[in-house]
């Protein structure tokens, strides 16, 4: 920053990538702000890097339009090339979209200008290859902009416009025979297949830009490169209005005809696009109609043929009117519901005397129609909350007035109210659907129940009609349609109990609705959603070793639920039992497939991506939670842990602001929140959060294990290990033993790291004791007997956890391969702790279900240790600088302030090996760390063993 390069000011970094990195600076000939785009330092003597920069600054300089990043000039200066650009304000498309779809009026706009560029682009032979939402601009006045044309094609152009194409290097020289380029999700089959390209590659593209744009989604998505590209080849994206109602039928024509397999058969030029996409806007706007469809006769037209035509044709008018009156006044006395239509559902009129029936036959309702890809019932969540708009409380009774307003004012279209009476020995049951704001009925059925026994199946019957008299099809109603009882509970009793678990989950949380969800599996053993209720309590809670229990149990009787639990139940399982993240995410593709408005669908889907370390990809789908719930406080928890993650402290503090404006409120909202103010180094603000665990009996643990590895952090043992002590009696006061026992496993890694080893062992030895059967306290106690050099007794956990968990993802991607690191580090063999296999893969980041800051990246820092061991520095410091580059996932954990440590030592170690000016440098840097470390713990308790160590180190080296 300051800098002057050549003619240009350096005045700050705007942002950055894999092949540039922008500046803000001033032209000091012109005086105007302008940008400056320079190549990362591991490419900027890359010749194939070199010659693609220069190759973008020359297609982009030929070209003159509005929506085409303008360059400046190309130059160099100290040896480094740059590019001076046009400086845009605003955000990429890219940020735009977010997960959300955009206004179709937006989306139309944006559209035109991005075809009119493309259309500039190609009639000057170029192809830019590798349109993307990255790659296209919105300035703050909603103009779109073209970027990066670093892997543009130049064609040969004829004679008549070659003065104007420019002089680019041939293309073989800069990519090889039979490569694919481009970005993955955007390439066109024959980018894919790689072929020769032409214009109508970047048309494919740019449908797939129109699809994620209209919908939030991108059209192809997978696991893996291969799962991609035969979507591409192969499979249909989803139809578009599935993902947003509001998109035109025109619009998604445009969309399908632009992702044409077979180029022939796609758009020939951007142009074609363009006129398309100027007609749709318009119509859009004025409801033009032509008039070949209008049905009116032409001006000039003989009187008499008309006359004749009236004769004929009103006689077989009338027929059809009175033939068709009938059936006219039945299809139009209420219009059906859409899919894009929110329902509510009163409570039921019980005049039974029963209590039985109270909440039951409500929750059973919501059971069966929500089996329904169709009907999209309101949520407990943005119930409560337009009660508490409305001055209710949240206990409210919804009667059919009640409902009717509460309808209006969530913006629903309808209210469905239940009655169940007695006659005799039979019950009647009633149900009766009406627009909230003209009051018409629009469906109605009546059932009588045989027997107690039989008013669920009553139940689920007289549902099932209405479905079909709603405006769903037979289709749907048919194979998304299993019998109450199956779908739920035989039990009117375990149904009731399960009901007031919901009611209490909504209102006042987990711990609130957990006994009565134990209460509905006592009552009915073999009830598939309360088992499953039960394990989602117990894991909110953050027992994930109670909740597989649960879960497990769930899976085995998932066949007596509907297809939309049956898919949930299968998701969670293999999510949180077996660890098999991709069976889990490909199972909560399915749901969305089928249930594409299903926003826990996308949230848990986010929460898998993040498992995996792909937390672009988890903010993403949690977005398209919040969008479709945004009053459910989980998806604010994860999407401010995910943007936390990607570093964007801003955005992650925005999210949990965005939650508080809705007064919504947890327990991780204020991790997030703990979190933020630790980076942030806020002692006032951690304070509060502090202050706001004090008052929360059942989450007081989590704040004290919060303020104890602060403390630790900080080098003050002393406080951290009575703060631990306080956070395992407060966890064991609520009968979560298992939080309690990670708390004392990661305070033993914290002692053996540190150099007290045999207080270590004891430590872990506790934790084991307090909750012997914890996945979470067995893996942290596992490392830190390692650590410790227990050897016996970490390998002996080492075994039973790979016996035990033989398919979990992170399992045997991240916590066998770092135990198994550090015994080979224990037995003084740096090789064999170097050829511990591990994932080199973004699930080395990936989110720890059970701890309060998202990963410690042990297997990080362990492979760091390995590397000093084995004498390399180099690649010793570049672990160990990956954990100080992701704060946002490691927050206060030892691993943190450790690896600070570790990249003084690990310079040390290459001053030593290296000569002359490398060896200065890498003496520099180490000084720097180990300043940078002792300045942290200035005040640390002095009696710590590794404290002293880096004491003397740094003595030695000054």
């Amino acid at each position: 920053m300051g800098q002057t390069i050549s003619h240009y000011r350096v005045l700050r970094k705007i942002g950055g990538g894999g092949m540039g990195v922008v500046y803000e600076a001033e032209d000091l000939k012109l005086g105007r702000h302008v940008a400056l785009k320079f190549l990362p330092d591991d490419l900027a003597h890359d010749a194939q890097a070199l010659s693609r920069f220069q190759r973008e600054a020359k297609a982009a300089s030929s070209l003159n339009h509005p929506n085409i990043c303008t360059i400046y000039e190309i130059d160099e200066s100290d040896g480094r090339t740059f590019i001076a650009m046009e400086l845009l304000e605003g955000q990429t498309l890219r940020h735009r979209i977010a997960g959300k779809p955009l206004e179709i009026e937006t989306v139309l706009d944006l559209g035109i200008q991005i075809a009119d560029a493309l259309d500039a682009a190609h009639s000057k032979g170029i192809v830019h290859r590798d349109i993307k939402p990255a790659n296209i601009f919105i300035t703050n006045r909603g103009q779109a902009k073209i970027l990066d044309f670093g892997l543009a094609k130049v064609t040969l152009k004829p004679e008549s416009v070659a003065m104007s194409a420019p002089t680019i290097e041939s293309e073989e020289h800069l990519t090889s025979p039979g490569q694919a380029v481009g970005t993955i999700a955007y390439m066109s089959p024959e980018q894919v297949r790689a072929k020769e390209l032409d214009a109508r590659t970047d048309l494919f593209s740019f449908g797939a830009v129109l699809y994620e744009m209209a919908t939030g989604a991108m059209p192809f998505r997978g696991e893996s490169t291969g799962v991609i590209f035969k979507a591409i080849l192969d499979a249909a994206p989803p139809p578009a209005v599935r993902l947003n109602p509001d998109v035109p039928p025109k619009l998604e024509d445009i969309i399908n005809r632009a992702l044409e397999k077979d180029r022939e058969l796609r758009y020939q030029h951007a142009s074609e696009m363009r006129s398309e996409l100027l007609r749709l806007r318009r119509d859009s706007e004025s409801g033009h109609r032509s008039a070949a469809s209008s049905g009116t006769v032409a001006v000039g037209e003989a009187p008499a043929r008309v006359a004749k035509l009236w004769k004929i044709a009103v006689p077989i008018l009338l027929v059809a009117l009175v033939t068709a009156g009938g059936l006219y006044y039945r299809a139009h006395r209420s219009k059906p519901l859409t899919d894009k239509d929110t329902i509510v559902l009163a409570d039921f009129a019980n005049s039974t005397g029963d209590p039985v029936f109270d909440d039951t036959l409500k929750t059973a309702l919501s059971v069966s129609l929500r089996q329904s890809p169709f009907l999209n019932v309101l949520s407990d969540s943005e119930v409560s909350k337009t009660l508490q708009l409305m001055t209710r409380p949240a206990s409210t009774k919804l009667t059919p007035d009640v409902a009717r307003e509460l309808c209006q004012r969530a913006g629903s279209k309808a209210y469905i109210a239940g009655t169940v009476g007695s006659l005799g020995s039979e019950y009647v049951l009633g149900l009766k659907a009406v627009n909230c704001q003209s009051g018409d009925t629009l469906a109605e059925e009546q059932v009588t129940a045989a027997s107690k026994e039989k008013v669920l199946d009553a139940l689920g019957e007289a549902a099932s009609k209405l479905r079909g008299e709603l405006g769903e099809s037979l289709a749907t109603v048919q194979k998304f349609d299993v019998p109450l009882s199956e779908a739920t509970t035989s039990s009117l009793e375990a149904l009731k109990a399960y009901s007031l678990g919901r009611k209490a989950h909504s209102e006042k949380g987990p711990a609130a609705a957990l006994p009565y969800h134990q209460r509905a599996i006592q009552l009915d053993p073999n009830f598939a959603m309360g088992y499953w209720a039960v394990g989602i309590d117990y894991n909110n809670l953050g027992e994930v070793g109670r909740a597989s229990e649960y879960f497990t149990k769930a899976f085995q009787l998932r066949e007596h639920a509907s297809e939309r639990e049956k898919l949930a139940i299968t998701a969670d399982y293999y999510q949180f039992v077996t660890g098999e993240l991709d069976k889990a995410a490909q199972t909560y593709q399915e749901e969305i497939a089928s249930y594409p408005r299903e926003p826990v669908a996308y949230g848990n889907l986010g929460y898998v991506f993040g498992a995996h370390g792909q937390y672009e990809k988890a903010a993403a789908f949690t977005r398209q939670a919040v969008r479709l719930a945004p009053d459910n406080v989980v998806w604010y928890d994860n999407l401010g842990n995910h943007t936390f993650a990607l570093q964007r402290l801003d955005e992650a503090r925005q999210v949990i602001h965005e939650a508080q404006a809705r007064k919504l409120d947890d327990y991780i909202l204020h991790n997030v929140l703990y979190g933020l103010a630790f980076l942030g180094a806020d002692s006032a603000a951690m304070a509060e959060q502090q202050q706001w665990y004090a008052g929360q009996p059942d989450y007081e643990n989590d704040g004290l294990a919060l303020a104890s590895d602060t403390e630790a952090y900080a080098g003050h043992l002393g406080k951290a290990r009575e703060l631990t002590k306080r956070a395992v009696d407060s966890a064991i006061r609520t009968d979560n033993k298992e939080n309690g026992a990670i708390y004392l496993a990661i305070a033993a890694q914290e002692q053996a790291a540190y150099g007290n080893p045999a207080e270590a062992r004891q430590t872990a030895a506790e934790a084991l004791k307090l909750s012997p059967t914890s996945q979470g306290a067995e893996s942290e106690a596992a490392l830190a007997f390692a650590m410790a050099g227990d050897t016996a007794r970490a390998e002996s956990l080492s075994q039973d956890l790979e016996k035990r968990f033989p398919l979990d993802t992170q399992m045997q991607s991240l916590w066998l391969p770092a135990i198994r690191a550090q015994l080979a580090l224990d037995r003084k063999n740096p090789a064999s702790a170097l050829n511990t296999p591990h994932s080199a893969s973004l699930i080395e980041l990936g989110q720890i279900v059970f701890v309060n800051n998202l990963s410690c990246l042990y297997h990080v820092y362990v492979r760091g240790e390995a590397y000093l061991a084995a004498g390399q520095g180099s690649a010793a410091a570049a672990e160990f600088q990956k954990i100080l580059d992701h704060s946002g996932i490691v927050w206060n954990c030892w691993t943190g302030v450790l690896a600070r440590l570790g990249v003084a030592r690990a310079n040390t170690l290459q001053a030593r090996t290296s000569q002359g000016a490398d060896a200065d440098l890498a003496r520099v840097r180490a000084l720097a760390a180990y300043k940078d470390f002792l300045t942290l713990w200035k005040d640390a308790d002095p009696d710590i063993p590794i404290l002293k160590e880096a004491k003397s180190e740094y003595a030695k080296l000054q």
